[in-house]
């Protein structure tokens, strides 16, 4: 049997980092390492409604620039705006499924557009973001 190809797993960083009232905003760059090494290690054994084979990109932009891939979660770093890069990244996974973690609507609406799916915050966090 063939199996399909991975789901792309795009991670809004910026959004998902800020719906965890932890002071990521004193240091976005280490939020952001944070952030990926959480997706890396629960990548593993897989997120709530997400089973199967994932590629996890994670999506920095601004002061979080700088942080490097690791195995399992790949850091995208955005040229400008993160949601224009999250867009971008969606339609070019048109020929496979995509799932984005955003709890931005304008940039949900965007994505399921370019035929993504999406899930909130709570999906790679857990219930403390809200």
């Amino acid at each position: 049997m063939t199996q399909g190809p991975a789901t792309l797993l795009i991670v809004d960083g910026a959004n998902v980092m800020g719906s965890v009232p932890d002071g990521w905003w004193r240091d976005r760059r280490g939020a952001a390492e944070r952030l990926r090494d959480q997706l890396a290690a629960t990548a593993a054994s897989g997120f709530p409604g997400l089973p199967g084979d994932l590629e996890i990109v994670l999506v920095v932009e601004g002061a979080a620039r700088g942080v490097r891939s690791v195995p399992g979660v790949t850091v995208s770093e955005a040229g400008g705006s993160g949601d224009d890069h999250i867009v971008h990244l969606a339609a070019e996974a048109r020929d496979r499924p995509c799932v984005v973690v955003t709890a931005d609507r304008g940039l949900r609406l965007r994505v399921t557009q370019m035929g993504a799916q999406t899930v909130g915050p709570r999906t790679v966090y857990g219930p403390a973001a809200d």
